[in-house]
């Protein structure tokens, strides 16, 4: 288990994952480059702990406790006493790769340094750390509060030890590990992105319009949403970094994202996040 948490980006995920360690009793540090991304910060965990609080899942008390052992920090030396660091920044491989390194250079040659890497290799990662033997992937679905599952992805050369210790980690935060193999998009991602990318495809050709497609899967397969409303969930910058990872690797047009979703990330229709994607949405 780990005792010293430290977040790397607090961002929509790496907020999430802060406050699954604090609601479990674990102290937590959260990094970001600014104040202002720090202040994203508070304001999603204020709001996300009061909807736990009116779901009845925590009480104020706990609320309180939970927002206390969270530190928000804009010095990246404050993980330095951490022995779990895990990434959390954009998806972006060039970014990841520098962050690693720069979490590298401020831990202990005995920390372990997890991504939470949707898609890129762990191996490519783990690369750029002194000693990459401990280094994994702890892939964490969002939202983070609510999902239970998070993908432990272990690399050619991550140790037995650390693995163990990264699935003790995930059973106390109260959710489901399931084990992967480090290639791209791992096993979650690899499934499901091509059958996202058949859904834009099919509303791009007109064959349908974008409600029948998300009311076909959700009324006829027992989804709870259909394939373009959870493309805007998702974000569609990200699952495009997604798609262009899988296609890198594999090399396979099923991974290839579609034309039009190049010219909606261009317009800057992502999805919920910018209050435009397949749908539009209410600020």
């Amino acid at each position: 288990m780990f005792e010293h948490v430290a977040v790397v980006g607090a961002g929509f995920m790496g907020s999430g994952i802060a406050e699954s360690v604090a609601t479990v009793g674990l102290p937590v540090i959260v990094y970001d480059v600014d104040e202002a991304g720090l202040e994203r910060s508070r304001r999603q965990l204020d709001r996300s702990l009061q909807r736990a609080v009116g779901a009845g899942k925590l009480d104020a008390t706990a609320r309180d406790d939970a927002l206390a052992r969270i530190e928000h920090v804009t010095d990246l030396g404050a993980i330095a006493a951490a022995d779990l660091v895990v990434e959390a920044v954009p998806e972006s491989e060039t970014l990841k790769v520098e962050v690693m390194r720069r979490i590298d250079a401020e831990v202990d040659a005995t920390t372990v340094i997890a991504s939470n890497t949707s898609s890129i290799p762990i191996a490519q990662l783990g690369a750029v750390v002194s000693v990459p033997e401990r280094v994994l992937g702890l892939h964490f679905f969002s939202p983070v509060p609510v999902m239970r599952l998070v993908e432990i992805v272990r690399a050619l050369r991550t140790d037995d030890e650390v693995v163990d210790r990264a699935r003790a980690f995930v059973e106390h935060l109260g959710k489901q590990p399931i084990e992967t193999k480090d290639r791209s998009g791992f096993v979650v991602n690899m499934l499901l992105v091509p059958y996202l990318m058949a859904a834009v495809r099919m509303y791009e050709d007109g064959f349908a319009t974008r409600e029948d497609i998300d009311a076909g899967m959700r009324l006829g397969c027992g989804h709870p949403m259909g394939p373009l409303s959870l493309c805007d969930f998702i974000g569609l910058d990200v699952l495009y970094a997604v798609c262009d990872s899988l296609f890198e690797e594999f090399k396979r047009p099923e991974f290839a994202p579609p034309p039009l979703m190049k010219r909606m990330i261009a317009a800057e229709h992502l999805g919920r996040k910018s209050g435009r994607g397949f749908y539009a949405y209410e600020a």
